[in-house]
């Protein structure tokens, strides 16, 4: 059991404890964890820290499963949830306007009457029809709720018409499976394995083992 004598104490304790935590990593596992932070993938994330190419999949995936450095990787998201005041929730929330967004919120398909000239065979001649037409009939913004219009990337004017974009539907539905835990890098293992380290020679392998640490 430890005694704390005041506030500080305990606050000297626990930046001892996250300073100790820290020191396990490595330079190189340090910076893959900064990197993993900004957009979640562990492939990516191990490239650009310096890990190879070649392996990077398989050290991503085999980082994310020591323990040091998923409790690194969770005090920093927990310390950057403090310091922005945005909750993983909130981001949550956010994505799904996104995600659960549908064509048929901006705009809808209307049938209207519209008068044409139409050639009669009979008569050999024009003459003047009402025929009922499909037209798209964008919804006005201003009728649209707010978790409607956070979907919405731009509106512009074109010389084809009104053009609504939406923001990136399978991206924000990505997002929201890896906060979710729903999608990890992982190796998968079928009838036949390729070993990324097939083609090294013994020199490279040992080259290998001292880099990636």
């Amino acid at each position: 059991m430890f005694g704390f004598t005041s506030r500080l104490d305990i606050l000297l304790f626990n930046l001892r404890k996250e300073g100790d935590n820290m020191a396990k990593l490595t330079k190189k596992q340090k910076k893959f964890c900064d990197e993993y932070l900004i957009d979640l993938n562990a492939t990516q994330a191990a490239i650009r820290a310096g890990y190879s190419e070649k392996t990077a999949r398989f050290i991503g995936a085999e980082n994310l499963t020591k323990p040091n450095i998923q409790e690194y990787i969770q005090q920093r998201m927990n310390a950057r949830e403090k310091r922005t005041e945005i909750t993983q929730d909130m981001v949550l929330r956010e994505l799904a306007k996104i995600a659960f967004s549908n064509g048929s919120d901006f705009a809808k398909v209307v049938t209207k009457p519209r008068k044409k000239m139409v050639w009669n065979d009979e008569i050999q001649e024009y003459e003047e029809k009402e025929i009922e037409e499909q037209f798209v009939e964008l919804i006005d913004t201003d009728k649209l709720p707010d978790d409607k219009k956070a979907a919405i990337a731009s509106i512009k004017e074109t010389k084809h018409g009104i053009v609504v974009e939406s923001c990136d539907k399978v991206k924000a539905l990505e997002l929201i499976g890896r906060h979710l835990g729903m999608f990890k890098d992982k190796i998968e293992l079928s009838g036949q394995v390729n070993n990324p380290f097939d083609e090294l020679s013994v020199e490279e392998l040992k080259k290998l083992i001292v880099d990636e640490d």
